[in-house]
Formats: C-alpha cells, structure tokens, sequence
C-alpha cells in the first residue's frame, strides 16, 4: 500500500477523530525521529497521539510489526484498546484480526501489546516500531532486552512517560542521551485543556516535589527512596581529633572505633564503607572503596586494616580469605527491614555523617534505591533490588553495631510516668510503683 505523506495524513486522521493536534503532536505525528523521548505531564494527550501514530503506521505500512510494551500487561493492553477504538471509530476495513492484546490488519501488519517480563518478550524480530508507555516505570532489564529487537529492522523508538525520579533508563536517556533522541518536553501550563483552576488546587493538594514531577515534568529525587534524608548526612570534614585518631590506625582507641561495612560482589561492585563512630555513638563515613570485575586480592589492597568489618553474611569464603589476609572481618546482619530502619534511625537522629566528596558512590546510590510501585500485598513493601550495593555495605555495618539500639532510642524518647499511680491503678506499694 502507497503510504500517503505521514505528516498530513496523520494529522487528518486525528482530525477526523474529532481531536484538534497540538503543534508538538503534529512534530510526533512526521514519524520521523528514530528515537523519541516524550517527556510529557499528566493527561497531556502523550497516549493519544502515539496510539494514533501506530495506527497510521499499521495501517499505511506493508508487514509492520509495532510492539506496545509497558510497566505491566494491563497497562500495555489498554493502549492497545485505545488503538482499537480509533481504529473503530474510522471505520477501515483493514482488520483482519483482533484479541485483547493483538491486532492485525490485511496488509500484515500486526500491533501487539505485551507483557513486562524479560523471559516471554524475547523472539520478536523486525520490529518496526516499538512504543515503550511510562516508561519511567519499566525495569532496566526489560529495556535492554527489547533493545536488540530493532537491530536488523532499524526500526524506530518511542518513549513516552511522566518523570519518576532521577533514575532508569528514561531518565539516562533524558539526561544523558545525547544526540541520539529527540526529546519533547510538554508541561501542564502547555496544554490548553487543562484547567488552571485545577492546577491550583493539586498544587495545594500535593507536596511542592510530586507537583513538580507530575505537572511540571521534572526528574524529582524523593519519590519511593528507601534513604531519603541520607544526603543531608553529608559535612564539610571530619573534626580535628576523630580524624587524627583514624590516622593514627589504631582500631579503638578512647572510645572511638574503626569500623566498616563489606558488599562482597564481582559482576555487580564490591562495595565498602568506613569511619568511625565516636564517644557519642555518632558515625562518621570518611572512606568508600567501589569496583567491579577485580579479585578479592585487589580488593584487600584498596581496603584500611585496623577497622573491624562488618560483611556480607552470604560471603563466608570472601570473610575467611580476608581473615586470612590480616583483617578483623564479622558477618553483618542481613534482616533487610531492620537494617533499613536502623540506618534510617541514625539519619532521624543526627548519628550519622559522610565525610563530603569521601562516599560518592553511596550518595550516588540514595538517591536511585527505591521501593517497588507496586500495592503493598504484591511486594511493594520491598524494595527493588538495584543500586544498593555501597547501602548494604553501610545496612552491614550500622544494622550489627546497632543491634537493640532503636529499642533504646524510643524508650529514651518516651515521657516517664507519673511518680503516683491514678486511683484506678490500685498501686499502693510505692517502691512497686517506682520499679514498674
């Protein structure tokens, strides 16, 4: 079939939708752009406009395979709908068949939408267009692997998502791609069908950051962190006197001690941090070694002797070579909820401090680690398991040392009772009262 001029013709076909294009959906709507980032607010029309353009592209396209992925099959599966009822509305007789997650056309051309799981997407080749829906919400995984898919085909690529983060692959891209996308950025007070009025109110409604990045299209760092509050850890240096006692390499010495963390790893970083932790059972970060790909035995030439560490409990061979090697070296408590609770606990409380430009690689990490989206009974208590390698490092470490010491914190916290009981308490042995 003769493809008609797809700027126009497109265009004309959300026209005839009864839709009036917005210039920066007419720009979508050239089918030009090899890669394409629609970094775009909510309701700004970005599922529209692509539904339309890979209806046209089906359509006006001989053996055109256009895959709809997303963050889940539901999601997937309703662009797909939204193509179907465009494609309805029109009333082409090109279909040849439709399911609630395929549909072909007589020309062969297929439009299919599908899962977001890495292991039942893989096979699909010639890919003509692959349309990727919040995209900011897609693991990195899913994402290399459909990659490939346009290799032989050089077919094109679309993006479309509202920010979550500063973190995944839309946001590489966005940030870092270069010149290899094109990138539209539509904010809310750009599109004319949104209220004023109603921005207003989620303004008010929602914290200054979710506004930002729901409406206004930017990359927040706060979303769903599992360490929130750990830049603010950060200090100039470490004080005159805990900076000579580290020096002097002695591992405890008037109450201070060397202490660290160990994340054993060899494709993902082996990650360590340490310091010391003072009189006061404040700690004190001032060192981070983090590498990939080299053996133990380097490693341990990057790593300071006089600090006991605190490891990973699934390295047991890794800990023994290490005591081997010289180094004071424990197995850390790996209980992941407390772990992050207690290290959570020494931000609330002032207790920890990074030494600034001493733990890049950890800071680095806060701000990417983050809970999964998903409710709660589906493991959305849990946090995804990536970018955490200097944080379990650091979870090791304060979650041994620490070990009962948040009991202790919200027992100092709470109000004593009253030195006599109320009436009703019927206590009348004084010291009883005063021991209870």
């Amino acid at each position: 079939m003769n493809k008609p001029d797809s700027a126009l013709a497109a265009a004309s076909m959300m026209t005839r939708l009864g839709l009036d294009p917005d210039p920066w959906q007419i720009d979508v709507l050239r089918g030009q752009h090899k890669r394409l980032l629609l970094n775009c607010c909510r309701q700004a029309g970005k599922s529209t406009v692509v539904a339309i353009h890979a209806l046209f592209e089906a359509m006006f396209s001989d053996d055109m395979l256009i895959l709809l992925l997303s963050r889940s099959q539901r999601q997937s599966a309703e662009l797909l709908r939204t193509i179907i009822r465009y494609h309805e509305r029109i009333r082409s007789a090109l279909k040849r068949r439709q399911t609630a997650n395929e549909l072909t056309f007589s020309n062969n051309s297929r439009i299919l939408s599908l899962p977001c799981k890495e292991d039942t997407i893989r096979g699909y080749a010639n890919v003509g267009l692959l349309i990727i829906d919040e995209a900011a919400r897609v693991p990195d995984d899913l994402y290399k692997a459909v990659r490939p898919m346009l290799a032989v085909s050089r077919g094109r690529l679309i993006c479309m998502s509202t920010p979550r983060g500063k973190r995944g692959f839309f946001y590489e891209a966005w940030a870092r791609g270069g010149a290899d996308w094109h990138r539209i950025e539509i904010r809310a007070q750009q599109v004319s069908r949104i209220d004023p009025e109603y921005l207003a109110q989620e303004r008010r409604a929602l914290s200054e950051s979710t506004f930002r990045q729901e409406f206004e299209c930017s990359f927040e760092s706060v979303e769903g962190l599992v360490f929130p509050g750990l830049p603010g850890c950060a200090v100039p240096e470490l004080p005159g006197e805990l900076a000579a006692a580290f020096a002097r390499g002695v591992r405890s010495a008037s109450q201070l001690q060397r202490v660290g963390g160990i994340d054993f790893g060899y494709r993902n970083p082996f990650a360590a941090v340490w310091g010391i932790l003072d009189q006061g059972g404040v700690l004190w970060l001032c060192g981070e070694h983090y590498d990939r790909q080299k053996p133990l035995s380097y490693h341990a030439t990057q790593l300071p002797r006089q600090v006991t560490w605190y490891a990973d409990p699934a390295g047991a061979s890794e800990r023994a070579e290490l005591r081997c090697g010289g180094f004071t070296v424990r197995q850390g408590n790996n209980a992941i909820q407390n772990g992050i609770a207690a290290v959570n606990a020494r931000i609330q409380h002032g207790r920890l401090k990074i030494v600034a430009g001493k733990c890049p690689n950890l800071l680095a990490e806060a701000g990417l680690y983050c809970y999964s989206d998903e409710p709660e009974d589906q493991g959305g208590e849990k946090p995804l398991d990536r970018y955490n390698h200097a944080l379990a490092a650091l979870r090791y470490l304060i979650a041994t040392v620490d070990t009962g010491r948040m009991a202790r914190d919200a027992g100092a916290a709470v109000k004593p009772l009253p030195k006599k009981p109320d009436p009703w308490l019927r206590f009348d042995n004084e010291e009883l009262w005063t021991r209870f």
